[in-house]
Protein backbone atom coordinates (compact mmCIF):
# COMPACT_ATOMS: atom_id res chain seq x y z
CA UNK A 1 0.00 0.00 0.00
CA UNK A 2 2.74 2.15 1.09
CA UNK A 3 4.58 2.04 -2.58
CA UNK A 4 0.82 2.48 -4.27
CA UNK A 5 0.56 5.95 -2.26
CA UNK A 6 4.05 6.97 -2.22
CA UNK A 7 4.51 6.59 -6.25
CA UNK A 8 1.45 6.39 -8.75
CA UNK A 9 -0.85 8.20 -6.62
CA UNK A 10 1.50 11.47 -5.91
CA UNK A 11 2.46 11.25 -9.48
CA UNK A 12 -1.51 11.31 -10.67
CA UNK A 13 -1.88 13.92 -7.88
CA UNK A 14 0.67 16.43 -9.74
CA UNK A 15 -0.57 15.44 -12.58
CA UNK A 16 -3.60 16.52 -11.46
CA UNK A 17 -2.47 19.51 -9.70
CA UNK A 18 -0.36 20.93 -12.95
CA UNK A 19 -3.28 20.17 -14.90
CA UNK A 20 -5.44 21.89 -13.32
CA UNK A 21 -3.52 24.93 -12.86
CA UNK A 22 -2.79 24.83 -16.82
CA UNK A 23 -6.87 24.35 -17.69
CA UNK A 24 -7.61 27.49 -14.81
CA UNK A 25 -4.54 29.54 -16.19
CA UNK A 26 -5.87 29.07 -20.04
CA UNK A 27 -9.91 29.44 -19.12
CA UNK A 28 -8.89 32.68 -17.20
CA UNK A 29 -6.93 34.32 -19.79
CA UNK A 30 -9.72 33.35 -22.16
CA UNK A 31 -11.99 34.74 -19.89
CA UNK A 32 -9.57 38.33 -19.42
CA UNK A 33 -9.65 38.31 -23.86
CA UNK A 34 -13.56 38.29 -23.63
CA UNK A 35 -14.06 41.27 -21.19
CA UNK A 36 -12.14 43.39 -23.51
CA UNK A 37 -10.95 45.23 -20.47
CA UNK A 38 -8.57 43.27 -18.38
CA UNK A 39 -6.16 43.26 -20.57
CA UNK A 40 -5.92 46.41 -22.62
CA UNK A 41 -5.83 47.97 -18.88
CA UNK A 42 -3.00 46.29 -17.74
CA UNK A 43 0.10 48.22 -16.20
CA UNK A 44 3.36 46.31 -15.41
CA UNK A 45 4.82 49.38 -13.91
CA UNK A 46 1.35 49.74 -11.69
CA UNK A 47 0.74 46.10 -11.23
CA UNK A 48 4.74 45.37 -9.51
CA UNK A 49 4.09 48.78 -7.58
CA UNK A 50 1.04 47.21 -5.94
CA UNK A 51 2.22 43.98 -5.46
CA UNK A 52 5.45 45.38 -4.05
CA UNK A 53 3.34 47.43 -1.59
CA UNK A 54 1.28 44.16 -0.95
CA UNK A 55 3.80 41.58 -0.22
CA UNK A 56 5.49 43.54 2.72
CA UNK A 57 3.77 43.94 6.06
CA UNK A 58 2.22 47.15 7.17
CA UNK A 59 3.46 48.70 3.82
CA UNK A 60 -0.17 49.45 3.00
CA UNK A 61 -3.07 50.67 5.26
CA UNK A 62 -5.12 47.81 5.15
CA UNK A 63 -2.42 45.73 6.91
CA UNK A 64 -1.68 48.64 9.32
CA UNK A 65 -4.85 48.27 10.32
CA UNK A 66 -5.24 44.91 11.48
CA UNK A 67 -1.76 44.23 13.07
CA UNK A 68 -2.56 41.04 14.83
CA UNK A 69 -4.22 39.38 11.26
CA UNK A 70 -1.25 40.71 9.03
CA UNK A 71 1.21 39.17 11.71
CA UNK A 72 -0.34 35.65 11.81
CA UNK A 73 -1.55 36.03 7.82
CA UNK A 74 1.92 36.90 6.64
CA UNK A 75 3.76 33.70 8.72
CA UNK A 76 0.80 31.37 7.99
CA UNK A 77 1.01 31.61 4.15
CA UNK A 78 5.08 32.44 4.26
CA UNK A 79 5.78 29.14 5.89
CA UNK A 80 2.73 27.14 4.17
CA UNK A 81 4.93 27.26 0.98
CA UNK A 82 8.24 27.22 2.06
CA UNK A 83 7.98 24.64 4.35
CA UNK A 84 6.69 21.95 1.84
CA UNK A 85 9.59 23.01 -1.00
CA UNK A 86 12.75 23.39 0.85
CA UNK A 87 12.27 20.70 3.53
CA UNK A 88 15.31 18.42 3.38
CA UNK A 89 13.24 15.25 3.33
CA UNK A 90 10.90 16.63 0.44
CA UNK A 91 14.39 17.37 -1.36
CA UNK A 92 15.43 13.63 -1.10
CA UNK A 93 11.96 12.89 -3.12
CA UNK A 94 13.13 15.73 -5.26
CA UNK A 95 16.32 14.45 -6.01
CA UNK A 96 14.85 11.26 -7.20
CA UNK A 97 12.32 11.79 -8.76
CA UNK A 98 13.30 14.96 -10.89
CA UNK A 99 17.09 14.93 -9.98
CA UNK A 100 16.76 17.97 -9.12
CA UNK A 101 17.38 19.89 -5.14
CA UNK A 102 16.13 22.60 -3.69
CA UNK A 103 18.29 24.52 -0.84
CA UNK A 104 17.29 22.85 2.26
CA UNK A 105 16.14 24.42 5.92
CA UNK A 106 17.29 23.17 8.58
CA UNK A 107 15.01 20.29 10.50
CA UNK A 108 14.83 22.47 13.61
CA UNK A 109 13.53 26.07 11.79
CA UNK A 110 11.72 23.41 9.78
CA UNK A 111 10.00 22.38 12.80
CA UNK A 112 8.95 26.23 13.73
CA UNK A 113 7.64 26.94 10.48
CA UNK A 114 5.44 24.15 10.64
CA UNK A 115 4.35 24.42 14.16
CA UNK A 116 3.42 28.37 12.95
CA UNK A 117 0.87 27.05 10.14
CA UNK A 118 -1.07 25.00 12.34
CA UNK A 119 -1.21 27.60 15.24
CA UNK A 120 -2.12 30.03 12.43
CA UNK A 121 -5.06 27.50 11.34
CA UNK A 122 -6.17 27.34 14.48
CA UNK A 123 -5.99 31.05 14.43
CA UNK A 124 -8.26 31.36 10.99
CA UNK A 125 -10.89 28.69 12.10
CA UNK A 126 -11.32 30.82 15.47
CA UNK A 127 -11.71 33.93 13.53
CA UNK A 128 -14.28 32.19 11.29
CA UNK A 129 -16.85 31.27 14.10
CA UNK A 130 -15.55 34.13 16.22
CA UNK A 131 -15.73 37.32 14.26
CA UNK A 132 -19.35 37.77 13.06
CA UNK A 133 -18.78 39.77 9.71
CA UNK A 134 -16.23 36.81 8.83
CA UNK A 135 -18.66 34.44 10.25
CA UNK A 136 -21.78 35.50 7.87
CA UNK A 137 -19.87 34.89 4.79
CA UNK A 138 -18.02 31.35 5.86
CA UNK A 139 -19.87 28.14 5.19
CA UNK A 140 -18.43 24.21 6.05
CA UNK A 141 -16.21 24.52 2.70
CA UNK A 142 -14.16 26.88 4.47
CA UNK A 143 -13.71 25.16 7.36
CA UNK A 144 -12.93 21.80 5.33
CA UNK A 145 -10.46 23.26 3.07
CA UNK A 146 -8.81 24.92 6.34
CA UNK A 147 -8.14 21.44 7.82
CA UNK A 148 -7.41 19.71 4.69
CA UNK A 149 -4.88 23.10 4.12
CA UNK A 150 -2.73 22.20 7.51
CA UNK A 151 -3.60 18.44 8.06
CA UNK A 152 -0.47 17.77 6.06
CA UNK A 153 1.48 19.78 8.36
CA UNK A 154 -0.18 17.93 11.30
CA UNK A 155 1.03 14.88 10.02
CA UNK A 156 4.03 15.44 9.00
CA UNK A 157 4.62 16.91 12.06
CA UNK A 158 3.66 13.83 13.94
CA UNK A 159 5.54 11.23 11.69
CA UNK A 160 8.61 13.27 12.24
CA UNK A 161 8.57 13.12 15.65
CA UNK A 162 7.38 9.61 15.72
CA UNK A 163 4.27 10.29 18.16
CA UNK A 164 2.27 7.53 16.61
CA UNK A 165 2.99 4.48 14.40
CA UNK A 166 5.60 5.39 11.27
CA UNK A 167 4.25 3.92 8.55
CA UNK A 168 0.81 4.74 9.07
CA UNK A 169 1.32 8.14 9.89
CA UNK A 170 3.19 8.48 7.12
CA UNK A 171 0.81 7.14 4.63
CA UNK A 172 -1.83 9.38 6.36
CA UNK A 173 0.96 12.18 5.59
CA UNK A 174 1.17 11.44 2.30
CA UNK A 175 -2.67 11.01 1.73
CA UNK A 176 -3.49 14.32 3.20
CA UNK A 177 -0.73 15.99 1.07
CA UNK A 178 -2.58 14.42 -2.32
CA UNK A 179 -5.33 15.87 -1.40
CA UNK A 180 -3.86 19.14 -0.74
CA UNK A 181 -2.34 18.91 -3.87
CA UNK A 182 -5.22 18.03 -5.93
CA UNK A 183 -8.03 20.38 -4.63
CA UNK A 184 -5.81 23.46 -5.30
CA UNK A 185 -6.62 24.17 -8.46
CA UNK A 186 -10.02 23.49 -7.82
CA UNK A 187 -10.85 26.10 -4.65
CA UNK A 188 -10.25 28.63 -3.01
CA UNK A 189 -6.86 27.78 -2.26
CA UNK A 190 -5.68 28.60 -5.85
CA UNK A 191 -5.64 32.38 -4.67
CA UNK A 192 -1.96 31.50 -3.11
CA UNK A 193 -0.95 30.82 -6.41
CA UNK A 194 -3.52 33.29 -8.08
CA UNK A 195 -2.46 36.66 -5.91
CA UNK A 196 0.50 37.66 -7.87
CA UNK A 197 -2.16 38.07 -10.73
CA UNK A 198 -5.25 39.52 -9.09
CA UNK A 199 -2.94 42.28 -7.37
CA UNK A 200 -1.28 43.35 -10.06
CA UNK A 201 -4.62 44.11 -12.13
CA UNK A 202 -6.05 45.82 -8.96
CA UNK A 203 -2.86 47.62 -9.08
CA UNK A 204 -3.45 48.63 -12.85
CA UNK A 205 -6.68 49.42 -12.76
CA UNK A 206 -6.27 51.69 -10.14
CA UNK A 207 -2.60 53.14 -10.86
CA UNK A 208 -2.86 53.47 -15.25
CA UNK A 209 -6.88 54.34 -14.95
CA UNK A 210 -8.14 55.95 -11.83
CA UNK A 211 -5.06 57.53 -11.23
CA UNK A 212 -5.23 56.61 -7.72
CA UNK A 213 -3.05 54.04 -5.09
CA UNK A 214 -4.52 51.20 -3.94
CA UNK A 215 -2.61 50.68 -0.84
Amino acid sequence: MYDFISGPLVWVAFLVFFGGLLYKFVTTYAAARREKVVLPTFSLKHGLRSLAHWVIPFRNRNTRLRPIFTLVSFGFHTCLLVTPLFLMAHNVLWRRAFGVSLPSIPDPLADVMTVIVILGGAFFFARRIAVPVVRYVSDWKDFVLLLVAVAPFVTGFLSTHQVLPGEKLLILHIVTGVAWLVIIPFTRIVHMLWYPFTRAFMGSEFGAVRHARDW
